[in-house]
């Protein structure tokens, strides 16, 4: 079996049924076309588990509370904050305080994810303090 023309083959198929233009029958017979009685027999359950799975309808999007949305805007305007350096590092930290305590009261399995949205601004600020180019020798604009 051609482990990457079958990964390839079965990505198209969950994207066409995802979208609604193709059949699930017809994608998965396609794809059982590709699974021969010759191919190691692990290969061959694999594909097959993977084949079925596509009759399985994908988890609806999870929905984020209130107070997801509201760590999104606050994570959103800092990037719109300040204009020296030091204005845009106090805007980023502020960002992150005020994040956090929303994640402080968000439900326990939303809580990491709304802390998670910190991790950009903790790297910004990372580079605010000590670019990591220049416009010197070695940067743009050189």
């Amino acid at each position: 079996m051609d482990i990457a023309g079958f990964n390839s083959a079965f990505s198209g198929a969950r994207r066409r049924i995802r979208s609604e233009r193709a059949d699930v029958g017809r994608e998965q017979e396609r794809l059982r076309a590709l699974v021969s009685a010759d191919d190691p027999a692990e290969d061959r359950d694999w594909a097959l588990r993977l084949i079925e799975s596509l009759a399985v309808p994908p988890a609806p999007p999870r929905q984020w509370s209130a107070l997801y949305d509201e760590a999104g805007a606050i994570h959103a305007d800092s990037y719109r904050t300040g204009d020296t350096v030091e204005e845009r590092i106090a805007a980023l930290q502020e960002a992150r305080r005020r994040i956090w305590a929303i994640a402080d009261r968000a439900p326990e399995d939303e809580a990491p994810h709304i802390r998670a949205m910190t991790r950009v601004l903790d790297h910004l600020e990372a580079e605010l303090r000590e670019p990591s180019w220049t416009d010197g020798p070695a940067g743009p604009g050189s």
